[in-house]
């Protein structure tokens, strides 16, 4: 039995300290010593200067206070110097040698995740404009905004142990002291979750609004568009557009920037000024002062300590809420893309290649997610191997709809389709989809060489390549033949093609392919007449051996097509051979002689 398509996958939002792990959890599958590098250099990046500051200060001031040998200053500036420039030789070391390396194997890792992810998803995501919202979001993020999570870490643990090692030598000196930075700081961090939470809603918005944007600021340079602006009065709507969609990305900014600004001020008018410019100047003045326990030494290696406690402390609470927060929301984006479950499942079963087989549709109807009615509505048909079958109809009728079913880009919603009475769900869907060959209508040509793109794979036969590109019409003479690369996106000297060509190019896939099935949407829509005709006999020759099923507007294309089903908003209303169909003298014959009597006129 198939495996039935399961409900909506709902989870709860998970926490910030969860979402951490789980992507350094991430990181480290991609790059172990990377993680652990950054770990352990977290601590030697800021340990030795946080200790100068503190014992370093404190040894020369004693013993300028106590007149002591003077030469001992001189000693210990010599070390800490050495500390700090091998601190800094070994920092070189690493970022240039090392973390520069492995940081380029996590991005790629991780944009190697999302592809493979995305590519497994449905169809129907991409119809989804939240779904496509938070995917650009991911994939922008990946590139910065999220990786930046392990420099976070760095620091975090770089501030955990300074702290730790900071707080041991003033609790030796004055635990009072370290109480009151403590108790500040802890005072005034739930602050910092409103701001991270601000900040990761601000980018979501942002990346909305940004896409806009950017649809229009891509309309002035891409090549596509060109000749249509030039040769048009539309620059001025675009303009328009663009500044809407601009201004309401600038309107998001000051909502949101008055809201941080203002709450980050009173966080920091809190902690630096109540708290470090009030509270503990006070507290070291009146132990030098009056009860006499600091000597200088000691009183400055404290308020220097104090302000290094200060700031990790302030780092590990409200930094890392602040800020963790904000990439945590992030990656529970990233999170919820990549468990996002498949509806379209294997089925137990493997489909094997063969020739071809009944195909039948069993009162299929169909409706997209999100839609009230439905796109297809009780279709039966039965397709007998080796027929040439059309589908026709205006637009909007469900005859690219029907043939997504077939492939399985969607799964029906009621009813079923058997291939050789078997229910395709109850096969895998890579053998399933293996069987056909398909050429959509919104077709892509790729930047890879001619015989890649035919082949649809990095191995191809060159005569193979030849044969399919010559039964599409495609004629160019090309300077290395199968191996001349399309496109300039790799290549400056890549061949640029017409709507026609790469039409061809697109169609030669479906006769390369080794499959008992071929689907062709508007296969003749970028040809010209006599190409046109001369792809209708290189089909009828190429695929006797195949079924075929084409869309096509140009009802040309269709006389010589063993059946005709006319499609009407999801139904079928016609079947029939051109000649039946046009004694019936219904919706076909009228949309065919419409048509010749448009060409006989010109």
């Amino acid at each position: 039995m198939s495996k039935r398509t399961k409900g909506p996958d709902i989870r709860g939002k998970h926490s910030t300290f969860s979402n951490i792990i789980y992507f350094l959890g991430i990181m480290f599958r991609i790059s172990p010593w990377l993680v652990l590098g950054e770990c352990f250099w977290g601590a030697i990046n800021r340990l030795p200067t946080r200790i100068i500051s503190v014992l370093g200060v404190k040894y020369v001031i004693d013993i300028v206070a106590s007149g002591d040998d003077r030469r001992k200053i001189l000693y210990a500036v010599i070390i800490i110097a050495i500390v700090l420039i091998a601190a800094q030789v070994l920092n070189g070391i690493y970022r240039e040698f090392f973390f520069a390396k492995e940081k380029e194997k996590v991005d790629k890792g991780l944009s190697r995740l999302l592809y493979k992810k995305a590519k497994s998803l449905d169809l129907e995501n991409y119809d989804n404009p939240d779904f496509y919202n938070n995917f650009i979001l991911v994939i922008e993020a990946s590139a910065g905004g999220i990786t930046g999570v392990l420099g976070m870490v760095q620091q975090y643990v770089g501030e955990l142990i300074s702290l730790i090692t900071i707080c041991s030598i003033i609790l030796t000196i004055d635990p009072i002291c370290l109480a009151i930075v403590g108790g500040i700081v802890v005072i005034f961090t739930p602050i910092s979750n409103v701001i991270g939470k601000l900040q990761a809603q601000r980018q979501i918005d942002n990346n909305r609004l940004h896409r806009r944007a950017d649809y229009f600021a891509r309309i002035f340079y891409l090549q596509d568009y060109a000749k249509e602006i030039r040769m048009n009065d539309i620059r001025p709507l675009l303009m328009k557009r663009y500044n809407q969609a601009a201004d309401d990305v600038i309107r998001n900014q000051k909502k949101y920037v008055g809201k941080i600004d203002f709450i980050y001020f009173f966080q920091e008018l809190g902690v630096q000024v109540v708290g470090f410019m009030l509270l503990l100047p006070l507290y070291l003045g009146y132990c030098v002062l009056q009860k006499g326990t600091l000597s200088p030494g000691d009183f400055v290696a404290t308020f220097n300590g104090a302000f290094q406690i200060a700031t990790s402390f302030s780092f590990l609470t409200v930094g890392v809420v602040r800020t963790f927060s904000e990439r945590a929301r992030l990656i529970e984006k990233y999170r919820e893309f990549l468990s996002r479950d498949k509806k379209i499942n294997d089925g137990d079963a493997t489909a094997v290649l063969t020739e071809p087989k009944e195909i039948k549709l069993n009162n299929v109807s169909f409706t997209y997610p999100g839609n009230d009615s439905p796109t297809l509505k009780n279709i039966n048909m039965t397709l007998h191997p080796r027929e040439k079958i059309a589908l026709v109809g205006y637009n909007g009728a469900g005859k690219t709809t029907l043939t997504n079913l077939l492939l399985r880009l969607y799964d029906v919603t009621d009813g079923s389709i058997t291939v050789d009475g078997c229910d395709i769900r109850d096969v895998t869907v890579k053998s399933h989809r293996d069987r056909f060959a398909a050429v959509f209508q919104d077709f892509q040509i790729f930047a890879a060489t001619l015989g890649e793109n035919v082949a649809m794979d990095t191995k191809y036969d060159n005569k193979a390549v030849t044969n399919a590109l010559r039964h599409s019409g495609y004629t160019k003479e090309l300077p290395n033949g199968p191996d001349t690369v399309l496109l300039r996106e790799f290549d400056d000297d890549g061949v640029m093609m017409s709507g026609g060509e790469s039409q061809k190019v697109a169609i030669a896939r479906a006769f390369y392919k080794n499959c008992p099935y071929i689907i062709l949407d508007e296969p003749s829509a970028n040809l010209d007449p006599v190409a046109e005709y001369n792809l209708n006999r290189a089909m009828i020759e190429a695929a006797q051996n195949k079924t075929v099923i084409f869309i096509s507007h140009r009802l040309s294309t269709t006389v010589n097509a063993d059946r005709i089903f006319v499609m009407e908003n999801g139904e079928i209303i016609e079947e029939g051979s051109h000649s039946q169909l046009m004694e019936k003298d219904g919706t076909y014959a009228y949309m065919f002689r419409l048509q010749a009597e448009k060409y006989q006129n010109e």
